[in-house]
């Protein structure tokens, strides 16, 4: 009947997943906490590995740290509430005391871009990262 042919013309239902993407966060379609989690493990390795870099994280409590950042990337990327301090609060003293200027901040992007490659995330999730 009638129904049948308007059925017949109706494009086919777009699957779940594909509905999903469009309201999905950023955090969730890197694979949420659990991923935001292995890129800032993998991050940390990689920076506390850069000459230039690792010197600012001397005396740093990593684990708090990337207790941190997890934290701050999570809601960044769309899911939660970061209630720490401003990127400019966080970083004033070691720009101010120590140096840390926008070719560190490169380096760190760099580091950041490498993890999120190396884990698997596509080109167009990084570049939103980023």
């Amino acid at each position: 009947g009638a129904d049948e042919a308007e059925a017949a013309i109706q494009p086919p239902k777009a699957p779940a997943v594909l509905e999903l993407s469009g309201s999905a966060t950023l955090a969730e379609r890197l694979g949420g906490e659990a991923a935001v989690t292995a890129a800032v493990d993998l991050f940390y390795k990689k920076v506390l590995c850069d000459d230039a870099l690792s010197p600012f994280f001397e005396g740093v409590d990593m684990e708090r740290q990337k207790a941190h950042q997890i934290a701050f990337m999570t809601a960044a990327f769309g899911d939660g509430v970061y209630t720490g301090r401003s990127m400019a609060e966080a970083h004033a003293k070691l720009i101010q005391e120590r140096g840390l200027n926008e070719q560190h901040f490169d380096l760190v992007a760099g580091h950041l871009v490498e993890a999120l490659h190396e884990l698997g995330a596509r080109d167009d999730l990084v570049d939103e990262v980023v």
